[in-house]
């Protein structure tokens, strides 16, 4: 009996005693433990608080989505059920067939294409430029002329709506897509977006290419945009979706059949006393696709532009 409990008091003592090298016992892994164990317990708390609170808000912010989804496939007097059915009786594919010959949906999705693309490369040209201009290029009246400009983002649209349609009817650009073309050629939204990131780039590297002898339009097109592939995408996606979307602007400049875009052809299903509201949901599903198509592409460029834009300023 006195063998045993000397074995045990020496084992006690062995794992209590200090290892070599400073390595931690197995009581002071156990103390550690009970330390880190309520910290870890609120990390994770939160974690889950923070977790569900985005699940509950990507729910809310899929709802319109899926009713839209879900019209779609449901027949015109069963749209405004309430409540609200949000899987039909009966599932009305043919919708989808049909809008194609109710409307000229191809072509009005051209015509949608056609703008956002044209525009988007446009804008991400004219803003990429001036947006090197306005950080890398040093002139008089520099910031004033950056601050001037970006006011005008301040400025809402309807203010100067009249004027911008009187000039271009005076130009002769009205029922064209020359006139929305022009007129969205040039954002100061995009021109702040890339000179916040330009502003991440070191001036070192412009200097450098000074010395080797490039030109400023040289230092833009090799030195700053290769490695501004992340605002480049964030500014064409926003451009490409506002454009996209733009329902006022084609309203006013394009008053023929054959120009509309998609926004302004799914009108063509409201009528003086009714609306088919079940071809107008099937239309803006169809609408939404190439958005879908091009954000899923992009996002990763996307995101690290939006989180990269206003690291310095």
């Amino acid at each position: 009996m006195t063998n045993m409990a000397e074995d045990l008091k020496a084992t006690h003592v062995t794992d209590a005693a200090p290892l070599p090298n400073g390595a931690p016992t197995a009581e002071d892994r156990r103390r550690t433990d009970r330390k880190r164990s309520p910290r870890e317990q609120k990390k994770r708390t939160a974690n889950i608080v923070i977790y569900g609170v985005l699940v509950v808000l990507v729910a809310a912010l899929m709802v319109p989505f899926i009713w839209m989804l879900s019209s779609s496939l449901k027949e015109n007097n069963q749209v405004l059920t309430v409540p609200i059915q949000w899987i039909p009786q009966e599932f009305v594919w043919s919708n989808y067939t049909d809008i194609w010959t109710r409307i000229p949906m191809m072509g009005y999705l051209q015509n949608s294409l056609y703008l956002a693309v044209i525009i988007t490369c446009l804008q991400v040209l004219t803003g990429s430029l001036a947006a090197y201009g306005f950080s890398k290029v040093r002139f008089p009246g520099r910031d004033v002329l950056f601050l001037a400009y970006i006011g005008t983002i301040a400025v809402p649209w309807q203010a100067y709506m009249v004027p911008q349609y009187i000039m271009m009817q005076n130009l002769g650009l009205t029922n064209s897509f020359n006139a929305l073309i022009l007129l969205q050629a040039f954002g100061a939204f995009g021109v702040f977006l890339m000179r916040q990131y330009y502003m991440t780039i070191p001036d070192e590297l412009c200097e450098a290419a000074r010395i080797d002898g490039l030109s400023e339009y040289g230092i833009w097109a090799r030195v700053i945009l290769p490695l501004s592939k992340p605002a480049l995408a964030s500014l064409a996606l926003l451009t490409f979706v506002n454009t996209w979307n733009d329902y006022m602007g084609p309203f006013i400049y394009l008053t023929s059949n054959r120009l509309w875009t998609v926004q302004l052809g799914l009108r063509s299903f409201v009528g003086q006393f009714d609306a088919e509201y079940a071809m107008i949901m099937t239309g803006s599903v169809i609408s939404v696709i190439p958005i879908l198509i091009i954000f899923l592409i992009g996002q990763r460029y996307f995101i690290q532009g939006i989180a990269t834009s206003g690291m310095k300023g």
